[in-house]
């Protein structure tokens, strides 16, 4: 499997744009039962560790303002 950080260097595109794009097309062919959204989430490996990481970011101004994405 190609992670993010590696697409994004191929694709000379941002990891966090491949990161949503990836993201949602997982969810778009994802069962819509909240139940399994939350399954797939749990199975991205690292995905809690980067979420937190992303909050503490943000609160550290870090971040992008979502309406500047």
């Amino acid at each position: 499997m190609v992670e993010a950080p590696a697409l994004a260097e191929r694709t000379h595109t941002s990891e966090g744009t491949v990161a949503r794009s990836l993201l949602s097309t997982a969810l778009d062919a994802a069962d819509p039962d909240p139940r399994n959204v939350a399954e797939l989430l749990d199975g991205t490996p690292g995905a809690l560790e980067r979420a937190r990481l992303g909050a503490a970011q943000a609160r550290d101004g870090l971040g992008t303002p979502l309406d500047e994405l």
